[in-house]
């Protein structure tokens, strides 16, 4: 099984772009964030046409989320993140799919900071770490993923110093990280590729993309229960330098089927639970 994040920056404008990727990738999971359009002009019969099933949350200009699934109907569990009730911008939404738990954040920027924007950023994160922990205790096989707006360490970003003020790289925002990941999750990418320079996202200034000037910012975490059958995982950096491209580059994890694990066991490094 195939799962994939990608903020798409745009659903509607990028549509052609996100068509292309899913015929080349051929994920059966997908987590998209940023759609930036209203729930009612969501691209559903497009995507219905090649071949995905679709829940979503629309918002008109920003945020927006959304699971695809190939081959299934996503069941919706809820469509925000617990916590506080006023909140209603649409980035949380979770769904059941293929017997797992697809959870598809977009956790708030927080620039600037300091201010209301990274107070609202923190508190926001303080909420996921709260739900995640239920979830991680009921031992379902949950995926956790999406843009998370974090830079976890400094192996995960260019040599700069441009970002140093960036409300993606403050202590605080890497201390949630590691919090949210000591309570058993899996950073697959760390996981499977300890030593890498892995970025997911290049600003469209100063031909970042061009000098390879990147953040790893998209993350997807495994639960517990979930981590022994991660099997590859890898960014689709072509997407980043097609014509008119989002800032991000999707992210994707393979799972390893439960019955051939049966037959043969994979092993695996100690697993990456905010080591750094």
């Amino acid at each position: 099984m195939k799962i994939a994040t990608w903020n798409i920056n745009g659903v509607r404008g990028r549509l052609p772009l996100l068509l292309k990727w899913l015929a080349r990738a051929k994920p059966d999971i997908v987590a998209l964030q940023e759609l930036k359009t209203p729930a009612d002009l969501f691209p559903e019969d497009a995507l219905r046409k090649a071949g995905y099933s679709v829940v979503w949350l629309g918002e008109r200009a920003y945020n927006g989320v959304a699971i695809l699934a190939r081959g299934s109907e996503p069941i919706v569990i809820r469509r925000s993140l617990p916590g506080d009730p006023a909140d209603k911008a649409s980035r949380y939404i979770e769904a059941a799919v293929d017997g797992l738990i697809i959870a598809c954040l977009y956790l708030p920027n927080g620039n600037p900071q300091p201010g209301p924007k990274f107070a609202y950023k923190l508190a926001w994160f303080d909420r996921l770490i709260a739900h995640a922990k239920t979830l991680k205790k009921s031992g379902a096989p949950v995926v956790l993923l999406g843009d998370f707006n974090v830079v976890p360490t400094e192996a995960d970003i260019y040599e700069t110093i441009s970002y140093d003020d960036n409300a993606l790289v403050q202590p605080e925002s890497r201390a949630a990280y590691r919090k949210l990941l000591k309570q058993g999750w899996t950073d697959t990418l760390r996981e499977l590729h300890p030593d890498e320079t892995i970025y997911t996202f290049w600003d469209y200034f100063r031909r970042r993309w061009e000098r390879n000037a990147g953040l790893r910012i998209d993350h997807i975490l495994l639960s517990p229960s979930l981590a022994p059958r991660l099997a590859s995982a890898g960014v689709d950096r072509w997407a980043r330098g097609l014509l008119k491209p989002s800032d991000h580059a999707p992210v994707w994890i393979t799972l390893e089927d439960t019955r051939r694990m049966q037959k043969a066991p994979r092993k695996t490094a100690s697993r990456a639970r905010g080591k750094k």
